[in-house]
């Protein structure tokens, strides 16, 4: 039975370092609900600095900040403009329709990234007849897409469009510092071209929880009471902000590390007989394996790979998704990349690379 696993499946799995936990340990608390916890008070500054932005406010999770963020944009009744794969609209159970009482109208994206041309086809004029369209969302780097990211280019393109017709754009930039060292240029550059953002600290960054919410003062004292309305308002909450700001500190070059062993997956794995991956989305952190000239689904894929140790997750019915980070080294991927090579060889019909 395995019990020590090379876990691949998000960078959501990621454990704290010593330093984060000692971070803990020694921080200074107060009740953030009341505005007194100095922990919590110094990582949102760090935040706003680090975005450019005016102010900045810690949430419990990519999810919470993207509900309080979109709610913060809009008001009931409105219409918000959504790449069709991004995360709020896969994963997030619906919240923006059933909590924040707007109506989603997605655009199918080119590598997560929406035609300017479909975005205006799709805003909704004003109108006794029409939810009117308040707010465009855009998500970098792309989840479903492979972690790939979104230029600054392009979202001031899009930025463009939505100025141009008095709308918001809000950025759900879980994995934005990824982004920002892939292209290597500051986070700023991505920033500057939105009204709102968030990123989350506990992916990449190897936090234990949380995320930030960024953007204008007037629009964080609104996302405060919205945090507060969906039960998200912390006491001492300075435990869940003193490993932030280490993360802030220290935890950003090395995603450079992650991409490199992602990229040495993604290379090995194509090589193999009967799994293909789009080499153009390995930008960051994220590989996705197709595996249907293997004769298997994802499903079956993943339990053999299990069986040997190595832990992933479907991405449909052929394809698998893989995903570096803290604690996965160079040794992991060439691990990883023998284990796949035997599976692939004994579902074709070989022997095992073992054997050989």
């Amino acid at each position: 039975m395995v019990t020590d696993y090379i876990d691949l499946r998000s960078d959501t799995v990621t454990l704290p370092t010593e330093e984060m936990l000692e971070a803990i340990l020694h921080a200074e608390l107060g009740d953030d609900v009341y505005g007194e916890d100095p922990t919590v008070g110094k990582l949102e500054e760090m935040a706003a600095e680090k975005m450019g932005k005016e102010a900045a406010l810690l949430v419990t999770s990519g999810t919470q900040a993207n509900l309080v963020s979109v709610m913060s944009n809009t008001k009931r009744g409105d219409s918000v403009i959504l790449e069709a794969e991004s995360h709020i609209n896969w994963y997030e159970l619906g919240g923006i329709s059933a909590l924040g009482g707007v109506f989603p109208i997605t655009v199918k994206g080119n590598f997560g990234v929406p035609d300017l041309g479909d975005i205006e086809a799709v805003i909704r004029p004003k109108g006794l007849h029409f939810p009117e369209t308040s707010l465009i969302c855009i998500e970098n780097t792309h989840n479903r897409a492979g972690g790939t990211v979104m230029a600054p280019d392009q979202i001031e393109a899009v930025s463009e469009v939505a100025k141009n017709h008095g709308l918001k754009l809000y950025m759900d930039g879980a994995r934005i510092f990824n982004a920002a060292v892939a292209m290597k240029t500051n986070v700023k550059e991505f920033t500057k071209h939105v009204d709102n953002l968030m990123f989350c600290l506990s992916k990449g960054l190897s936090c234990p929880i949380g995320s930030l919410v960024v953007g204008s003062q007037e629009f964080i004292d609104e996302a405060r009471k919205r945090r507060k309305i969906l039960g998200g308002g912390m006491r001492q909450a300075g435990v869940i902000a003193a490993p932030g700001i280490v993360a802030l500190e220290k935890m950003i070059d090395r995603l450079e590390e992650d991409h490199r062993n992602a990229k040495h997956l993604a290379k090995g794995a194509a090589k193999i007989e009967g799994i293909t991956v789009d080499l153009r989305t390995v930008q960051t952190n994220i590989v996705h394996l197709d595996i249907a000239g293997l004769g298997t689904s994802s499903e079956e894929f993943i339990s053999m790979l299990k069986a040997q140790g190595v832990l992933t997750l479907a991405r449909g019915k052929t394809k698998v998704r893989m995903v570096t980070h803290r604690g996965i080294e160079r040794e992991h991927i060439e691990k990883t990349l023998g284990i796949i090579e035997d599976i692939a060889g004994n579902l074709k019909g070989k022997k095992p690379r073992s054997s050989a």
